[in-house]
């Protein structure tokens, strides 16, 4: 029994120290692999610190890091938002729709949102009223946007955005670029809502556990479909961000962006299951993407290792994801 007792203490020891350093890394993990990822590309390619270089990093973090909090919000409440990258191309194509009017700066903001809005309801409104899976309901909205755009478009690019989102998407600021004044009062408000206001709890109630957020009285159905709005939302801003950092819009604007937002989440660790996961760490996902991209044009390899390296980046999301 004296020996029993020790070892049974030791097991106990060894499991607490072991659940320690595990929660500590999925809580760190991401910031501590963003470090040494800029420190490895300053290894690899000295300019990569040179400041028109990060200028440039930040510059194109910013559309990545909207759609990606909007994102991680779907996610939370156990969902995912593929319709995202059709609602920035979307976006743009209405930015360019109203370059010719004399001040196309607010009605451009305001469809714009309208479109991300709307699109947010009938996705929430079909994953919570009609129990269409968030896959299908979000592909369906991006193929019916995308249909929606060819047809206004005939198919063809639109043309130039506006010069003031111009200035937004490529300006700079005393060298701080001017989209980063976009980004951080949305993070900011997103970031203090999420974490430190009731429906941020109600939102991490709702995706951890649904049965027990309507048995404490939440509206699920209303918090899921805020999430999506939300989503749809910064997509919009995103969109009008990217169109002015492209200039010359077509409809390929944001392809890609669902998958990346998606995998920037669960990279800055956002478990797909729902009620798990910060902002801070979402940004800190699109900014390892964005890294991956910038590292391989600077050590001058072929463009195609970039997306072998997101898919290797992808494959360790999907580790880390199982491992939590």
């Amino acid at each position: 029994m004296d020996q029993v007792l020790p070892t049974t203490t030791r097991n106990a020891v060894s499991k607490r120290n072991g659940g320690e350093l595990r929660a500590l890394a999925g809580r760190w993990g991401i910031y501590v692999f963003l470090v040494f990822f800029i420190i490895l590309a300053g290894i690899l390619a000295p300019s990569f610190l040179h400041p028109d270089n990060l200028s440039n990093l930040v510059i194109q973090l910013v559309p990545l890091a909207l759609v990606a909090v909007g994102q991680s919000l779907v996610i939370l409440v156990r969902g995912l938002d593929l319709s995202v990258s059709s609602v920035m191309a979307t976006a743009a194509v209405v930015g360019t729709s109203f370059a010719g009017t004399a001040h196309p700066e607010l009605p451009t903001i305001v469809v714009a949102i309208i479109i991300g809005g709307l699109t947010g309801v009938v996705n929430g409104l079909l994953v919570t009223k009609r129990q269409v899976s968030p896959f299908l309901a979000t592909l369906a909205s991006m193929i019916v946007l995308q249909g929606l755009r060819f047809a206004w478009t005939h198919g063809a690019p639109t043309g130039a955005m506006p010069p003031f989102f111009r200035v937004i998407g490529t300006g700079r600021w005393h060298e701080l670029p001017v989209n980063l004044l976009v980004l951080i009062p949305i993070v900011v408000i997103v970031g203090i809502v999420v974490h430190r206001t009731v429906l941020g709890r109600k939102l991490y109630i709702t995706g951890g556990n649904p049965v027990t957020a309507r048995l404490l009285g939440y509206r699920v159905t209303s918090i899921t479909i805020g999430a999506y709005v939300a989503s749809g939302v910064l997509a919009a801003i995103a969109g009008l961000v990217l169109g002015g950092y492209s200039e010359i819009v077509d409809n390929s604007v944001g392809e890609g962006f669902e998958l990346d937002s998606i995998v920037a989440a669960v990279i800055g660790g956002f478990a797909l299951s729902g009620g798990r996961g910060t902002v801070p760490g979402a940004l800190a996902g699109a900014a390892v993407l964005v890294l991956v991209s910038n590292i391989v044009l600077l050590v001058g390899l072929p463009i195609q290792f970039q997306i072998i390296l997101k898919g290797l980046v992808i494959v360790l999301a999907a580790a880390c994801y199982r491992t939590r």
